[in-house]
């Protein structure tokens, strides 16, 4: 079970990266560098590690939920703040 959870991390980041690859193909509002996957990519994986070591190390249900809200929260504003600036 705990391999199955790390497959599918990298499988979901694999996926999710794919996006702006293959929209890149067809248009030039999106115009990332390498330098933007591999930032995009370090954010992800480590988003997923940490939810997942929460997965494994924390029993209550409800902290889990709360304390992987606040992890996926941190990651959408730094998400946000590299994309847009807003902050």
């Amino acid at each position: 079970m705990k391999n199955k959870r790390l497959v599918f991390i990298i499988i979901f980041i694999a996926i999710f990266l794919s996006i702006p690859l293959i929209a890149m193909q067809f248009t030039n509002a999106v115009q990332w560098t390498l330098f933007d996957f591999l930032v995009a990519a370090v954010l992800l994986f480590s988003t997923g590690l940490v939810c997942e070591l929460v997965l494994r190390k924390v029993k209550k249900n409800k902290q889990r939920f709360i304390i992987c809200f606040v992890v996926i929260a941190l990651l959408t504003i730094i998400w946000v703040e590299l994309a847009a600036g807003i902050f």
